[in-house]
């Protein structure tokens, strides 16, 4: 027999929820504050200890000498005066990349989560404010200990660290902030470091898996040089939406472009406009470099001639300013850019049709060897003892507006083996396939799979989540998430997202 499955519902106060996340390795910040408070002493986190445990191994190139490692509190680095969590609020140009550990894929995330003017501040605000909890200071009950809250495969936690940082000469050795008495992104790191067992296992990793610890959202994928012709309109609404966008460069040519591009490396997008150039409109994108310099350098670039084209009231998008960030055409953008990334709460700014919501559903599984761990559809003998999941598609309303070549359904599968430490975790190829139904019921067997053709096939990834957007007529459909190879154990987190009325078994 299967084992149960379980659904989440983030309308309730259940733990793991966005209003009541689990505590991270069982450590309640609250009651952890007040200890320290009644104590009269600064907090130490004895989980992730101000060791060199906690630093992790690092790549013998990035040359780190333990040696110098000092463990250090704001109060003793801050210049000048004394040390805040925020000074003038949040922005993604408050802090900088440092130079011993290659995590730009989480520094964009940070830049896309923070990613806000005057104007836009209240699409992200919950967004920011969940993962950031604002109640916390150097000051208002001060205790050396801070917290903030991630999505982990399903459930929110709230993670606590104290505030000694590991710094040389003074120096924090990874990321820093622009503003010398500014602490929020080095402390926001060291709670995902910890949550990912160390320093050296937050480097080097996939944009998607910081977008959704810092969502728990919908995560689509779009590879440029197949992306829809409406894509800059997509982006468009997603601008003006609570979304997440980033990018990522090809894996080619020289570390840095004759242009400015930094190959594979990962940007954050921070707004797209269009302006009019001659009479004619170009869609525009902004996008920032998360080290905060080194940008494009051609066409609508910062000096670009081709802004003395434009109108007084375009001017306003130029940004005459050396902080990594830029504008380029979308079609530059498609050509330097491999891959976009876009995360959010819910899709429903992918229609024009403002009456357009999409519906979600989660559910929880296991692939257990011997079991219900069948593998692909390579393993004929096996496949049919997989997971099987039942999807019936509503006829979609006559109010909602179809834009051409748009999908209706997006399908998610999450992998987790539970081991603590992320880099040592064994990702195994999963997939999944979508097979069109006629009535069948019950658990289905082997000979159903024998000459049936699925209608969607999902690309095996070794990859912690793998994502397939796509439209399907309305009927019923079995979805059959799997490893590629059968008698592999590992958890799985199953995400279905549509804009028809969907009933999910």
């Amino acid at each position: 027999m299967p084992p149960p499955l379980e659904r989440h519902d983030y309308t309730t106060d259940n733990v793991g929820s966005p209003t009541n996340p689990m505590a991270f390795q069982d450590q309640d910040y609250q009651k952890l504050l007040h200890k320290s408070l009644s104590r009269n002493e600064l907090y130490i986190d004895e989980l992730f200890p101000p060791n060199n445990s906690s630093i992790g191994t690092l790549d013998k190139e990035i040359n780190l000498d333990y040696n110098k490692i000092k463990w250090k509190r704001p109060s003793e680095l801050a210049s000048p005066g004394k040390p805040f969590f925020t000074v003038d609020g949040i922005s993604r140009f408050d802090y900088k990349q440092g130079s011993k550990l290659g995590n730009c894929w989480f520094l964009a995330a940070i830049g896309a989560l923070t990613a806000t003017d005057e104007k836009t501040w209240f699409l992200k605000k919950d967004i920011i404010n969940q993962v950031i909890p604002a109640d916390q200071s150097f000051s208002n009950n001060y205790a050396g200990i801070f917290h903030f809250r991630f999505w982990r495969f399903g459930k929110w936690i709230d993670v606590v660290i104290d505030v000694l940082l590991p710094t040389i000469d003074d120096n924090p050795i990874f990321v820093g902030s622009k503003t010398a008495n500014e602490f929020w992104p080095t402390l926001l790191e060291k709670a995902y470091a910890k949550v990912c067992g160390s320093y050296a296992d937050m480097n080097g990793g996939f944009i998607s898996e910081a977008l959704m610890d810092f969502t728990g959202g919908v995560h689509m994928e779009f590879v440029l040089n197949e992306a829809p012709a409406h894509l800059w309109n997509i982006m468009d609404r997603a601008a003006k939406s609570p979304t997440l966008m980033v990018c990522g460069t090809y894996n080619r040519g020289p570390p840095v472009s004759l242009s400015g591009i930094v190959a594979s490396h990962v940007y954050t997008v921070t707004g797209v406009s269009k302006v009019m150039s001659k009479g004619n409109p170009v869609h525009l994108v902004r996008v920032l470099n998360p080290w905060g310099g080194t940008e494009w350098t051609e066409a609508w670039s910062d000096k670009s001639p081709l802004w003395d084209t434009v109108s007084k009231e375009d001017l306003k998008w130029r940004e005459n300013l050396d902080n990594g960030e830029f504008w380029m055409s979308m079609e530059d953008f498609t050509k330097n850019f491999v891959i976009m990334d876009i995360c959010c709460l819910c899709p429903d700014f992918l229609d024009r049709s403002s009456g357009c919501h999409w519906k979600s559903q989660r559910n929880f599984g296991k692939w257990i060897a011997g079991t219900t761990a069948g593998g692909s559809m390579d393993n004929k003998g096996t496949f049919w003892r997989n997971p099987q999941f039942r999807v019936r598609i509503e006829e979609l309303s006559e109010d909602y507006t179809h834009e051409e070549g748009a999908e209706n359904l997006l399908v998610s599968l999450m992998q987790d083996n539970e081991e603590r430490n992320r880099s040592r975790k064994k990702l195994y190829n999963i997939g999944f396939y979508i097979f069109k139904m006629s009535g069948e019921s019950g658990k289905l067997s082997a000979e159903f799979f024998n000459d049936k053709t699925p209608v969607v096939v999902n690309t095996f990834g070794n990859l912690r989540e793998v994502m397939e957007f796509f439209w399907l007529d309305p009927g019923e459909y079995l979805i059959v998430p799997c490893t590629e190879n059968p008698g592999e154990t590992a958890s799985f987190v199953l995400s279905i997202f549509s804009k028809h009325e969907t009933h999910f078994e």
